[in-house]
């Protein structure tokens, strides 16, 4: 059954039309790669990763190989396909930006899918649901719903996005207050207040500030956050954290640092994300400790956060620890049925190292 799905694909992929007949010794060897690869990762990447040209082929491609579960391989797909038509390519970004998502790599997923809408003017149903899916995974339950509302907007009959709205309709939300001075609560517990209090001005700043950052105008979304925060004594949760995405994506990581501080140390449980970055920056700055430390937040229940955990456990020289980490990761990675054939080699080496201690 596989190898007929890969012929099948094959066929779409590398039809005699697309090529000029100089290629087709090219396409025999592809051909017998496909079906020969069908069940191995790494070489379905190396297949789906060749010169060949035929955007619409290898975004198919990259549909087969995401349904079989094989990421990577789609991920490289369907990579080929967008830079082939140079980037205008909405729904193979869009079909990449799921693939992030699936395998835990948020950020990549929203700049995709933000891609995507950018190439269809925010009208395409399919990648808002989809963009509300990366914000609900991050915690930004508004945007999410912001979102799915969106593709209703562009697509009543989207159900998907209706189920989503019906299920996180008492998730978090954003309102105006009736009072003249803006109120912000401060999380106590680990279960934080659904909702977040603003006056009319910040929320007007706040929806500027998304607008400006969702359409690449980087600078003027950290000018409109910044006016926000001023008005709110420097601290209201979704302001923070979306800003010091702006200020990341500028490489000003100080302060993108301090914005991460406070989300995680006020508002960490209901913004898992904050740790994320903070992970990184300390990661970035040789603070292998205090970067373990964050990852080690939410790394149960995130497969890329696991990955990253055991690499720097692994820098620490703690095998033992980084060992722990990479097995979690394969059986989550297998309870989903997508454990990647790379990973038994891994397991190995970390094996081998935790055995010297």
């Amino acid at each position: 059954m596989k190898k007929l799905i890969f012929l099948v694909v094959f066929i779409t992929l590398f039809s005699v039309q697309t090529f000029a007949q100089d290629t087709n010794d090219t396409l025999e060897t592809l051909r017998t790669q496909i079906e020969s690869a069908a069940g191995d990762s790494d070489r379905l990447n190396a297949i789906a990763s060749s010169n060949a040209f035929d955007p619409v082929g290898f975004y198919n491609l990259g549909n087969a190989l995401a349904r079989q579960g094989h990421n990577e391989a789609a991920i490289a797909a369907y990579r080929k396909a967008i830079t082939q038509r140079k980037g205008f390519y909405s729904r193979a970004l869009n079909n990449l930006g799921v693939v992030l998502l699936r395998t835990g790599r948020w950020d990549q997923a929203q700049e995709t899918l933000l891609t995507a809408l950018r190439l269809d003017n925010f009208h395409y149903a399919e990648a808002s649901y989809n963009l509300g899916r990366v914000y609900a995974a991050r915690g930004q339950n508004d945007l999410a719903a912001r979102e799915w509302r969106r593709a209703l907007a562009i697509d009543p009959q989207h159900d998907a996005a209706k189920r989503a709205l019906a299920k996180g309709g008492n998730e978090e939300r954003i309102v105006v207050a009736t009072s003249v001075k803006p109120v912000t609560p401060v999380s106590k517990s680990p279960l934080p207040a659904k909702t977040l209090t603003i006056d009319q001005a910040s929320y007007d700043l706040l929806q500027k500030a998304r607008s400006a950052a969702e359409r690449g105008k980087t600078t003027e979304a950290i000018e409109d956050f910044q006016r926000l925060l001023r008005r709110q004594d420097g601290y209201f949760p979704p302001a923070n954290l979306e800003l010091s995405y702006a200020l990341l994506s500028l490489k000003r990581y100080d302060e993108a640092r301090a914005n991460l501080l406070q989300v995680s140390q006020r508002d960490g449980a209901r913004y898992p994300i904050s740790y994320f970055h903070l992970a990184r920056l300390y990661e970035r700055n040789g603070e292998l400790k205090l970067a373990e430390a964050a990852f080690a937040q939410v790394a149960p229940t995130n497969a890329q956060f696991l990955l990253d955990l055991s690499r720097v456990r692994e820098k620490l020289g703690d095998y033992k620890g980084s060992l722990e980490a990479m097995e979690r990761y394969v059986k989550l990675m297998q309870d989903q049925g997508q454990r990647p054939s790379w990973s038994d080699e891994r397991l190995a080496d970390l094996r081998t190292k935790a055995g010297k201690q």
